[in-house]
């Protein structure tokens, strides 16, 4: 099938479209129905009467957007009504959803004039905290938001416009920055003088370009002073109206002679390469007709020497101007800063933060995303990724705070308290390692990384310097650590152990004083220590570096051989365990051991339960502790079953034992409230367990993979506990998250007793 065929089998299977209303709040009992309706609902239904902004506390509508069509120009499919707008505007919805966690009502009006669309529209503010207007044609849609932000006190925002706008903005600041030229001297030729062009060209004098410096064109050509008073086009381009004299005719290819930058909002193919070589010396080419733009990327690039700058609104080259970059984000920030509208500041603010944005180094997980492209800041790359969740953190705080100095919030809000907000959005996981990181923040301590010259670990250093989470050692060849920094650009010159300049022998002899009865010589210790592991360990056994990670770029036991070796296990500990946090969305559980201990006896489930229990603490979660079976309370009596059992039972005898925990248990009594109070009262766990210690390395592993992909949870880990120095080791593979992540939980618990 093609993809037509496949869209309507995408859209058609049960249940149909794309949008469903779930409930939020308990619904079980009796009780769970008279608080959600009659009689408990009354309360807060008279609350809001006395003091409406009460309907933020009690009712979605501070998370509810309304995107409204009358669809009279949908996508590129023109006037084909309402009902046919409505796969459109429940797509919108997903989007809004995906990226910025914002419910959607998909509203489409069949209605006989502007006046009864406005009317509709703004008697339905009570539902919404903000109103999204889609694919309403010109130039209706600039008198439709315009009526509506002046009756109505929430946010009202036309996103074919201002979507476009505030993209192609941020991609302007960093191309003019590229390529050297200042907003106030660039001369800008728009090809389409729609509601998208003409709200771009707005915008655009907002960031500082001169309105008499641009010039609109539409299918007639240069709109003059003689066309702008004829009424021809609409009056809202009027500003831009420009003398043919001034730009040599009036056609487009006359017009974008000598231009700096050419915006296409219009149709396909109408830009030649010849025209690309009239250009000024390293000329800006938005080119964002869909499917196909004005002229060719390709064509384009090859059309001259010199630097050209070419976005499009494809995906499949680079740089794409896609609005689901903007309107979730904009719409998160004023959703929360309960915005009366969308101001002019508000728009800008966003657009320096997606132009900063994309100066930042880009995460593994967006590179993947897109094939593994070299995603970074330059000519290719002037505006983010629309799957980089680092845009929700940077742009809905930037909005955030414009509302509030602009004077049209409700809410003042702090950057730090509401980034926090939009990390428990996104789960678990984050607001656990929030703890984490903030700790190592406030003491960085030196990291040593046994694969320094790896590019992903170099990365990850300048991100720990960058964040102030940890001072990091490179360990590896100089010169190639040096070369790994200049190629990827950082200012950033972190501290390199090479073995071919280090002084071995203090290291040597200290690896040798702990591993002489077990077979090393003195000369075989130094020539260890020309192993980046070895030496790595050494470094944090004698106190010049407080942590480690290695493992990224080679198999799990190879890379924990060496730290066991030369780091070794704590005091009060005979083995080391390897230990996952899980996040899902309601809750986070640690499970252990999932990378170390094959068979472990009663006495290491003991002692990994005791040190999982420490680490959850580590993450503000307090343990409770379930030793894992497939028996419930010695409902099933063999070898297998009477380990955990045993472990379980001497934790709990145990004085030193601070926390709750019982077992052998299955994992559905574990986890599951009911069956836990119900059935097993007497049971030490007054609510499921979040530390899970399974009876074998063999079944930590398959449930926690299991737990992973099945149940779609956050990872963090492998984390080791039982070494008598933070000692990590990472999955081959990892990204720079998982390693920032990683080296967070060492920093932090560096120093520990």
């Amino acid at each position: 099938m093609g993809l037509d065929d496949d869209a309507r089998e995408y859209h058609r299977r049960d249940p149909p479209g794309k949008l469903e209303v779930s409930t939020t709040k308990p619904t079980n009992t009796q009780r769970d129905l008279s608080l959600a309706y009659s009689p408990g609902v009354a309360a807060p239904c008279l609350d809001i009467a006395d003091e409406t902004d009460r309907g933020y506390e009690y009712t979605a509508k501070g998370n509810l957007v309304g995107v409204v069509s009358d669809g009279s120009a949908v996508l590129g499919l023109g006037d084909i009504g309402p009902l046919a707008s409505k796969p459109v505007m429940e797509g919108k919805g997903v989007l809004f959803k995906r990226f910025a966690d914002i419910d959607v009502f998909d509203l489409e009006l069949e209605t006989d004039s502007l006046d009864s669309f406005v009317d509709r529209v703004a008697a339905m503010e009570p539902t919404f905290g903000g109103v999204n207007l889609e694919d309403i044609a010109a130039p209706a849609c600039f008198e439709a938001e315009s009526r509506l932000r002046d009756r109505m006190d929430v946010p009202v925002f036309h996103d074919d416009q201002h979507g476009t706008a505030i993209i192609t903005g941020a991609a302007l600041l960093n191309a003019a920055d590229i390529v050297e030229k200042d907003l106030a001297d660039l001369e800008v030729v728009f090809s389409g003088a729609g509601a998208a062009a003409t709200a771009t060209a707005k915008f655009y004098t907002s960031l500082g370009v001169p309105a008499e410096q641009i010039t609109m064109c539409d299918i007639d050509g240069v709109i003059t002073p003689e066309r702008a008073d004829e009424g021809d086009p609409h009056d809202h381009v009027a500003q831009f109206a420009t003398d043919a004299d001034a730009v040599g005719g009036t056609d487009l290819a006359d017009a974008i002679g000598g231009a700096d930058v050419f915006v296409g909002l219009s149709v396909g193919g109408i830009v030649s390469p010849e025209m690309v070589r009239s250009m000024a010396d390293d000329p800006v080419i938005f080119a964002m007709a869909n499917p196909d733009p004005e002229i060719a990327y390709d064509d384009a690039k090859e059309a001259r020497d010199d630097t050209v700058i070419v976005a499009t609104g494809r995906s499949d080259y680079p740089n794409q101007v896609n609005n689901v970059l903007c309107f979730p984000f904009v719409f998160r920030g004023a959703l929360d800063a309960r915005a009366r509208n969308i101001t002019e500041g508000m728009k800008v603010a966003a657009a320096e933060a997606l132009a900063e944005l994309a100066r930042e180094d880009v995460p593994d997980g967006v590179r993947r995303a897109y094939g593994d492209q070299p995603l970074e800041f330059g000519p290719e790359y002037v505006i983010p990724k629309p799957l980089d969740e680092r845009v929700l953190f940077e742009v809905a705080p930037a909005v955030a705070e414009a509302a509030v100095d602009e004077g049209v919030a409700r809410r003042d809000l702090d950057r730090d308290g509401y980034v926090r907000e939009l990390e428990d959005r996104l789960g678990g996981s984050r607001e656990a390692m929030r703890a984490v990181l903030t700790e190592a923040k406030r003491d960085p301590k030196r990291l040593v990384l046994a694969e320094g010259s790896d590019e992903t670990v170099v990365r990850a250093a300048y991100q720990l310097v960058d964040r102030g989470i940890a001072e990091p050692l490179l360990v590896g060849d100089r010169d190639t650590v040096e070369a790994t920094l200049d190629e990827l650009g950082f200012d950033f010159s972190p501290e390199i152990v090479d073995p071919a300049e280090v002084d071995l022998d203090p290291y040597a002899e200290l690896v040798y004083e702990r591993r002489k009865r077990k077979g090393l010589t003195r000369s075989e210790a130094r020539d260890l220590l020309y192993e980046n592991d070895a030496l790595a360990s050494a470094l944090v056994a004698a106190g010049d570096a407080d942590a480690m990670l290695t493992g990224r770029t080679h198999h799990y036991p190879s890379a924990l051989r060496r730290p066991l070796q030369i780091v070794g296990t704590a005091d009060d500990a005979e083995y080391a365990a390897g230990v996952y946090m899980l996040a899902f969305d309601d809750r986070v559980v640690f499970c252990a051991d999932a990378t170390v201990n094959q068979d472990p006896d009663a006495d290491v489930l003991a002692e990994v339960t005791r040190h999982t229990a420490e680490l959850a603490r580590r993450f503000n979660v307090e343990p409770r502790a379930a030793l894992l079976s497939y028996s419930d309370f010695g409902s099933v009596d063999n070898e297998g079953t009477r380990k955990p059992r045993e472990a379980a039972r001497r934790l709990r005898e145990d004085p030193e034992v601070d926390f709750a925990v019982d077992g052998e248990m299955q994992a559905d009594t574990a986890v599951v409230d009911d069956l836990l109070s119900e059935d097993y009262e007497f049971a030490e766990l007054d609510a499921p367990a979040n530390v899970l210690v399974f009876p074998n390395l063999e079944a930590g592993n398959v449930a926690y993979k299991l737990l992973h992909r099945l149940g779609d949870a956050a990872v963090v880990g492998p984390m080791l506990v039982g070494m008598a120095e933070p000692v990590h080791v990472l999955q081959r593979g990892d990204d720079v998250a998982d390693i920032v992540n990683l080296a967070g939980v060492a920093v932090a618990t560096a120093g520990d007793d």
